[in-house]
């Protein structure tokens, strides 16, 4: 009995050097990461300013170009095949980086183009000069030479400049997990094809032109969308879908011209009244869409509210932040909102737009509405429940101006003009490549990533998605408060750090 003890106590003892041991392994590793990156952050940081002080709004073709020089030369000199993919408009990058024929493939999403600028909108000279700030006491950012680089680098520092995070960040970020790859005498554990597109922020025209004539060329294992920002806690982000949109455009009529309202106020009925009514009987006080069978087919089940919870939302907070004083009552929370379609009025117009005002009874006004998508619905499928609605409250429903004889018969007349737009696409979160990208990441950063299931916006390339018909996730990696497509965009220092330990954890990983 003693020595049957004895043997057991070696046997722990032995388990737990071991896992000592493959702490230490883990732990240096880590350090080894960090310290490099600490040690590459100057030249990183330098290399996209210059990157981002090429202008890269798609309408200048020339400029597009010059960016796709400096991606040519960037990619070629870490070991990429560089080719354009002609298209209907600006051809699109294919970047490859082949490993073992017998390993899997990533398709890497980015793009190299920007949202347009109003240069007078901008805290700085321009927004394709790029600037490094640093936070004062109440929180406004001031302007810092760069050659604070070569000192210590505070992660809270930003670089401001049009795309420095969107999209140019995740760019800079790939080429340096790359070097630092190439550096320790390692390679990517599974093939690249890194696909640029010139025309992201323009609705994807070109690269969606491709998708048929170049599928082969396209065609991978698991795709990794790099695009979008992080939860707002700046942690690791992993998320699984994204909603698509479909549009609408609800005209309702008056008098076949506009008239005078004193001379007939209370006789020629005002659309816009008309108009309110209609709207109004889409949606409850709580924010709730009441058009018929709208949420149709989605359940939330509690392995769905699990995953959704986990997602440390502070939604005191957001309410807080919008200036509201509490938000619709759709779901419980923010993540939970997002699994259900939605259903905006973007914009209101009556005839009259010319400047001041005017007393008059405007001959028609127009609803313009854009419906988020979720998994569970068809954009056709939504806006025919809409047309079906204004049928139900009692309209005469038209895709066209009314007749003068239409406009006698009918008491409500309402044109519907609809575009199905593109569907959201969603990928299980507790998939094999999900599990697999959400470990990638635990490695290199040494925390679990936040899963999301859905985000709000929509990425135009979804129909690429649908049509590749492989799994696809979001790695977002910019930090929330960029000023996305705003004036006065940036990416946080620190975001540049932990995107490339990201990039070193997913290069690092075979994906079986």
């Amino acid at each position: 009995m003693h020595k049957l003890l004895t043997r057991k106590k070696r046997i722990l003892h032995l388990a737990i050097f071991l896992v000592f041991v493959c702490g230490l392994r883990y732990s240096s590793a880590q350090t080894t990461w960090d310290s490099k990156i600490n040690d590459r952050l100057p030249a990183v940081l330098k290399m996209h300013r210059e990157f981002v002080s090429l202008p890269n709004i798609a309408s200048n073709k020339e400029d597009m170009f010059r960016n796709v020089e400096w991606a040519k030369a960037a990619f070629e000199a870490r070991g990429f095949t560089f080719n354009l993919l002609e298209t209907s408009t600006l051809p699109v990058v294919l970047a490859q980086y082949r490993v073992d024929p017998n390993a899997k493939t990533l398709l890497y999403y980015l793009h190299l183009d920007g949202q347009a600028v109003n240069p007078d909108r901008w805290d700085q000279d321009h927004p394709f000069v790029p600037v490094l700030k640093e936070a004062d006491s109440e929180g406004n950012y001031k302007q810092i030479p760069w050659e604070s680089l070569d000192g210590t680098i505070d992660p809270d520092w930003r670089i401001f400049g049009r795309a420095a995070a969107d999209d140019k960040a995740p760019i800079s970020m790939l080429l340096t997990a790359m070097d630092l790859l190439i550096e320790a005498g390692q390679k990517p554990k599974h093939n690249l094809k890194v696909i640029l597109d010139l025309q992201e922020e323009t609705s994807s025209e070109g690269f969606l032109s491709t998708i048929d004539i170049y599928k082969n060329d396209y065609s991978a294992d698991y795709m990794v969308i790099f695009d979008g920002p992080a939860h707002p806690s700046n942690a690791p982000t992993l998320t699984f879908g994204c909603r698509g949109i479909a549009t609408c455009s609800i005209t309702v009529y008056g008098a076949e011209l506009p008239q005078h309202s004193g001379h007939y106020g209370n006789i020629a009925p005002n659309p816009v009244f008309t108009l309110s009514h209609l709207l109004s009987s889409m949606k409850d006080e709580q924010g709730k869409v009441l058009i018929k069978d709208y949420y149709k087919g989605i359940e939330l089940t509690e392995q769905v509210q699990a995953i959704l919870k986990a997602v440390p939302d502070n939604n005191e907070q957001i309410v807080k932040n919008l200036g509201i004083n509490k938000a619709e009552q759709v779901g419980e929370g923010y993540q939970q909102a997002l699994q259900y379609p939605s259903l905006n009025i973007r914009h209101i117009e009556t005839s009259w737009k010319g400047p001041g005002l005017k007393t008059i009874i405007p001959e028609y006004v127009t609803a313009f509405i854009d419906v988020r998508l979720v998994l569970e619905t068809d954009g056709t499928i939504q806006l025919e429940k809409i047309r079906t609605h204004i049928e139900k409250q009692g309209y005469y429903v038209i895709d066209r101006e009314p007749t003068s004889e239409e406009r006698l018969r009918y008491p409500k007349i309402a044109k519907f003009v609809g575009n199905a737009g593109v569907n959201a696409f969603r990928t299980d979160v507790s998939s094999a490549f999900g599990n697999q990208l959400s470990e990638a990441i635990k490695n290199s950063c040494g925390v679990e990533p936040i899963k999301i299931r859905t985000m709000g916006g929509t990425v135009p390339i979804i129909p690429a998605i649908n049509t590749l018909g492989i799994p696809a996730v979001i790695v977002p990696l910019v930090n929330m408060d960029n000023n996305q497509h705003n004036p006065n965009e940036n990416i946080r220092v620190g975001n540049i750090e932990q995107g490339i330990k990201v990039y070193l954890g997913i290069l690092s990983s075979d994906f079986n």
